[in-house]
């Protein structure tokens, strides 16, 4: 390629960059107006049902976190610039949607971005510490409109040593900062959650009951398209990581985490059935004539899935087919998402399109409640 070409390039991929945030708001106020506007004779706008969603699924970048980014080159994420964030603004957008709480974790890159371990651990507990006195266990304001995915100090190159620093760093974050949940990456530099070397970490996930949060990174090798890696990487990582854990067979030896899959399990639930054929279930089902309930693994079935930038019926009927209703959560993704949501609200009203009042309930708030009982106690909720 010349220098003029690569030029021309550069030129357009950061206009593309430019322009995505823009063209994402146009086309989000152009198809869901606003509550603060006057709907027309004919205009449908969903009720106001007050703050009772649980979003699983955001994302926290206090400023200590966005200086040290930063100060190491990174101003991107996953292809699209590091938005802005702090509790003011992650309460308004709660209070604009009828959000009750947020569950918070670390984005790409985490602590990856940190050559030394030492450091990694160090930046991993500044983050929890600030999530659990910060936000969860937080001021009168933000009482009740938090909760936390711990952040654990992995590098870009999982070695024992690193292990060795996540497992106690887990114990800490869940044990004594009462944290909700662990959040790990689909991918370390390649290396994928089913390997031996995350062993040790697994057995004390699966010793505290844990729940899991797997959000994509960009994969350490993928084709360059010139398009920013969440519109389609992203997907395609998480469905390696959860595809390589059940020929691992970590959800046989370790039963006892429950792994919640961003981005609606990315493309796993569409090609469930496909992933699953080295293993004895489509078989049995195709030989003994079993309804479709059985023809994919059932560890895939027994995941959870949330809704983050996929509540359009494509996406949520295929995975309301594999697990079921009640294994998915309404997510939105915010603060990286904030473009789609440039008003008040209804977040997700294509939610409609697959389930019923009661079962639409149960995803954004119920399935929640079930699974996060520390998070329901904080908030005086019934999860009965």
């Amino acid at each position: 390629m010349t220098e003029t070409e690569n030029a021309q390039d550069t030129g357009r991929r950061r206009l593309l960059k430019a322009a995505l945030p823009l063209a994402v708001t146009a086309v989000s106020l152009d198809a869901k107006p606003s509550h603060a506007a006057s709907p027309g004779p004919t205009a449908k706008v969903s009720a106001p049902r007050g703050r009772d969603r649980i979003d699983v699924h955001c994302h926290l970048i206090p400023d200590f976190y966005r200086q040290s980014l930063a100060e190491h080159g990174i101003t991107e994420i996953g292809g699209v610039p590091v938005p802005a964030w702090n509790p003011a603004l992650a309460v308004d957008f709660m209070n604009r949607y009828g959000i009750e709480v947020q569950v918070v974790s670390v984005s790409e890159p985490g602590v990856t971005y940190l050559d030394a371990a030492a450091d990694r651990v160090a930046m991993a507990q500044r983050l929890n510490t600030y999530m659990s006195r910060e936000l969860v266990h937080g001021s009168t304001y933000r009482q009740g409109r938090f909760g936390g995915f711990a952040v654990l100090p992995l590098g870009r190159k999982v070695v024992a040593e690193d292990v060795g620093d996540a497992v106690v760093e887990v114990r800490r974050a869940v044990r004594e900062l009462g944290l909700d949940g662990v959040g790990l990456f689909s991918s370390y530099g390649g290396t994928y959650l089913g390997d031996p070397v995350f062993e040790p970490l697994l057995r004390e996930l699966d010793d505290l009951r844990a729940m899991v949060f797997i959000h994509p990174v960009t994969p350490l090798a993928c084709p360059d398209l010139g398009l920013p890696a969440f519109l389609y990487e992203f997907t395609f990582d998480t469905t390696r990581a959860l595809v390589n854990m059940l020929y691992k067979g970590v959800y046989e030896r370790y039963s006892r985490i429950r792994w919640l899959a961003a981005h609606a399990g990315g493309t796993l639930p569409y090609i469930s059935y496909r992933t699953s054929l080295l293993t004895l279930t489509p078989a049995l089902a195709q030989q003994l004539g079993a309804s479709r309930a059985a023809d994919s693994s059932p560890y895939f079935r027994g995941l959870f899935y949330d809704t983050a930038l996929s509540p359009v019926p494509q996406a949520m009927k295929s995975v309301r087919e594999l697990a079921g209703t009640e294994h998915i959560l309404f997510a939105t993704d915010w603060p990286f998402s904030g473009p789609l949501f440039p008003g008040v609200g209804d977040p997700a009203p294509q939610l409609d399109e697959t389930f019923g009042s009661g079962e639409r309930l149960a995803v954004e708030r119920g399935n929640a409640l079930a699974q996060f009982p520390a998070l329901a106690a904080r908030i005086g909720a019934r999860t009965g």
